[in-house]
Formats: C-alpha cells, sequence, structure tokens
C-alpha cells in the first residue's frame, strides 16, 4: 500500500507540474535552487540578488540590463500557498540599516517570487507584447541539505557509516559520550524508549560539536535544528554499531523510526522543494573551510558530492514535466570572495572547482551546462595596498565583526595549485603535514558595510550580475 500510495503522489505532482508549465508559456517561470550548507550565504544572496534586481544600477553585466530592454521588476506573491514568504523585506534592512549586521539564520522553508517584465527581442519582438520572466527562489535551512543522500540509504548502510565516520580522527573527541552508549547499549534486546531517547541526545549533540568544529558531512539535518519536530519519534533515534534486531527490539526501533523520518521528512522536502529545480546554483565557502583546516576541507568535499548526486542534472527537454524535471545549468559559487583581493579570486575559483570536481564532470556529462564563479553576495570590504618592508601586500578593509571598527587585513596568500588544498585534504595526516596554509592565510570575517543607500543602486556586490546572467540571462529575450 505504500508503495502505491507513493506512486500516487508523484503522479499527482507530475500532472500538477505539467499543468503549471503548460498554463505559463507567454509567462513562463524559472525556479531557482538556491544549494548551501550552513552559513554559505543563501539567505544573504537571495536578499541581494532580489535587491540588486529591483534596483538594477549595479547589475551591469547582466545583458538585458546593460541593454535596457528591463522595463521593470516587482515582488509577486508566491505560487505555494502553503510556504511562508521570505522575509526579504526585514533581511534587507538587517543588511543595509545604520548598524547592519548579516541576517539570522534560517529555520524555516520559505519562497519568494520576482516578476520582471522586458522587452522581447528577435522574431516574437515583432508581434508579441513585453516578456514577463517569474522568478520563484527558495530559502531553508542549510542542516536540512545535508539529509538528501538518506534518500538512497539503508538503515543498516548509514547507521554503520555512521558510527565508522564518529570513530575519525576529526570527530572522536566531539563523539566520546555517544560512543561509549553506542558500545554499551544492545541492539537485540526488549524497547526501552529512555535508552532510545538517551542515545538520540547523545547522537544530537556530538553532530553540533562537530559542525562547531567546521565539518560538514554530518546527518540527519533535523538533528541540528529540529523545529516542530523537537520531541517526535521521527527525532529519537541514533545508528548502532550492530544495527539488525529481532521484532521488538531496540534495534527494529530504531530501524522503524529512521525510515519515518526518510518518508515524513526528507522525501517531502526533496519532492517538495528540490525535483521541481530549473536552475541551480550551488554556494560553497570555501574559504572557512580552509581556515578551519585538512579534515574541514575533505569533509566539505564529501558532503557536497553525497548532497549533488541527489540532482537530476541535464539537458531540459519540451517532455520535462512528463518525465522529471532535470536542472539544466548549474554554477558552483565560492562565496566571500571580498574576504581576499582580486588576484586571489581565480585562485580560490580553482581550488572550489577542485573540490566538486567529480560533480562538475557527471553533469557535464549527463548535458548541464555548468560553470564556476567566484562572488560576493554583499561585499563588504574593499581593497587597499600596503607598503611593508619594501613589499606591496594586496589587503583588503572593512568592519571587524565583533566591534565593527574599520580593520585592514592582510588575507595571505592561496596557492596557485588547487591541488596543494584538495589533494593536500584527503592524506591520512592531513591534519599535522607541513605546507598548509596556517601561516601564510588568515581568515577574517567582517560585517556588512555601511551605505550611502543611492537611489537605484542595490546592495554592493562581487559578480552577482554575472551569476544572474548565467542563471536566467537567456531567458530574458
Amino acid at each position: 500500500m505504500t508503495f502505491i500510495a507513493d506512486f500516487a503522489d508523484d503522479a499527482l505532482r507530475l500532472v500538477e507540474d505539467t499543468t503549471r508549465r503548460a498554463g505559463s508559456f507567454f509567462e513562463p517561470s524559472l525556479r531557482i535552487g538556491v544549494t548551501g550548507l550552513n552559513r554559505a550565504g543563501k539567505t544573504v544572496f537571495i536578499t541581494s540578488l532580489i535587491a540588486n534586481l529591483l534596483e538594477r544600477e549595479r547589475m551591469t553585466r547582466l545583458a538585458a540590463q546593460s541593454g535596457g530592454r528591463i522595463e521593470a521588476a516587482m515582488l509577486r506573491p508566491q505560487p505555494n500557498a502553503d510556504v511562508p514568504r521570505f522575509e526579504f523585506e526585514e533581511h534587507l534592512a538587517a543588511m543595509t540599516g545604520p548598524d547592519p549586521v548579516w541576517p539570522s539564520s534560517t529555520r524555516r522553508i520559505s519562497e519568494l517570487r520576482l516578476s520582471i517584465r522586458y522587452r522581447r527581442t528577435g522574431l516574437l519582438s515583432s508581434f508579441a507584447s513585453d516578456g514577463v520572466l517569474h522568478l520563484d527562489i527558495v530559502d531553508y535551512p542549510g542542516e536540512w541539505l545535508l539529509d538528501l543522500p538518506l534518500l538512497n540509504t539503508r538503515w543498516e548502510d548509514w547507521s554503520r557509516q555512521s558510527v565508522e565516520a564518529a570513530r575519525k580522527p576529526e570527530r572522536i573527541e566531539h563523539a566520546r559520550a555517544y560512543l561509549a552508549w553506542a558500545e554499551r547499549v544492545d541492539g537485540t534486546a526488549s524497547v526501552d524508549e529512555a535508552v532510545a531517547r538517551e542515545g538520540a541526545a547523545l547522537f544530537a549533540e556530538y553532530l553540533k560539536a562537530a559542525r562547531k568544529a567546521g565539518l560538514s558531512a554530518i546527518s540527519p539535518g533535523r538533528f541540528l535544528m529540529p523545529g516542530d519536530l523537537e520531541g517526535t519519534p521521527a527525532v529519537t533515534f541514533a545508528p548502532l554499531p550492530e544495527p539488525d534486531g529481532p521484532g521488538g527490539s531496540l534495534a527494529r526501533l530504531m530501524r522503524d523510526r529512521y525510515e519515518a523520518y526518510r518518508r515524513v521528512v526528507v522525501k517531502p522536502f526533496f519532492q517538495n522543494h528540490f525535483s521541481k529545480v530549473d536552475r541551480q546554483i550551488v554556494l560553497i565557502d570555501a574559504l572557512s573551510a580552509i581556515d578551519a583546516g585538512p579534515r574541514a576541507v575533505a569533509d566539505l568535499r564529501k558532503a557536497m558530492s553525497e548532497i549533488l548526486d541527489c540532482f537530476r542534472h541535464g539537458e531540459q527537454g519540451w517532455l520535462g514535466p512528463i518525465f522529471g524535471r532535470k536542472v539544466e545549468r548549474l554554477l558552483f559559487a565560492a562565496t566571500k570572495a571580498d574576504h581576499v583581493h582580486h588576484t586571489q579570486h581565480a585562485q580560490l575559483q580553482a581550488i572550489t572547482t577542485a573540490l566538486v570536481r567529480e560533480s562538475i564532470e557527471r553533469a557535464s556529462y549527463k548535458g548541464a551546462r555548468v560553470e564556476a564563479l567566484a562572488l560576493a553576495s554583499l561585499r563588504a570590504t574593499v581593497e587597499q595596498e600596503v607598503k611593508e618592508g619594501g613589499e606591496t601586500l594586496h589587503c583588503v578593509r572593512g568592519r571587524g565583526m565583533e566591534t565593527g571598527e574599520e580593520v585592514v587585513v592582510y588575507p595571505g596568500q592561496l596557492p596557485d595549485d588547487p591541488g596543494a588544498i584538495v589533494d593536500a585534504s584527503r592524506r591520512p595526516d592531513a591534519e599535522g603535514q607541513e605546507g598548509w596554509l596556517s601561516e601564510d592565510y588568515g581568515f577574517m570575517r567582517f560585517a556588512p558595510p555601511v551605505r550611502d543607500g543611492r537611489p537605484g543602486y542595490g546592495p554592493p556586490h562581487l559578480r552577482l550580475d554575472i551569476a544572474a546572467e548565467f542563471l536566467f540571462g537567456d531567458k530574458l529575450v
């Protein structure tokens, strides 16, 4: 019966999606998937993109804007009545107010629609009126993204892999209490709710500590931010070293709750939000991972590879709504590029590309158009040259996060060879090896800049207009 119900749900979604797309031929909608782990900058990207499309003077490399063909852009009611509206105005006020701060972390799913009216070009311009493109963008907690690989992972495999991961050198200090519980508990014993709750709590504390240490490959994501699920059986389970057990056993209870989590949490999240993506941008905070060390870089690479495996990439044909949507354009963006001098942006982009090279090759092979870019959704620094000891240092200047006072920072030098970062992070002795960037590179977090608020100008950025051109510029013709 479960299979039949799932099949019926999938069929209904395909019919609804096909109907929606057929009914919007002259006013098409484009669903932009903004993908990124916690603190990669999804909310800032969405807020700045919308603000700069409403006030477009900084969007010079969006062809429809530089060609004077965008007539207007405005916020419109979103298509999904059961999803909260993205708090654009609140986020923009936080970023651009008299004492600007970064927006608070996303704690729920939200959505926003921006509609762009533009003058058509080519054959349609002679007999059709202005074109309209609806951009639909969804924001969600980055922690929830970590759940997508669970769609294809059996309980037994996930349980054993999770215990093995907890025993790794970079995690074991955070996981000692949970591992002690896992090693003493008997999965074949009769169900004991108190034991199950204890294990779930210890496992969740371990995941939170691992994330705080800069690690990325962490699941289930709702253990980090349960929301309305807190205290429910769906988030009251933990992996076991021996995950098999008879009916009525603790292991069977854990398995059933894991399967319920996949069924009622992960699958709807994917079907309702990710399976309908047309274009995708993947935001990657490579600089923070580099600052945290080789193991954090390796963990980020693993997490992104597993997540991107869940998406259908490839060229979208006219039968796409019937056979399933595919992501036809994929942009990998290294965020916070303003934290280093522009002379290092090529290195940052190359490192990011190397981190996700396997995913790039898979998507390209399937027919998707793929590019990489270093950007800053909200530019928090300006560049400054400093003379020291007869040498010119390429520095950045901005407001420090802790004090708000202006500081000048020399962030050091990223290597020209991305292998110095990516290949080094794969070695078993990564944390202690010589040649890492502990002495050559230093990452500092900056507060948003104080703006002058000129009319017509959105928040300052780096290459946000290039990202926009790649993601939807071809639709504004």
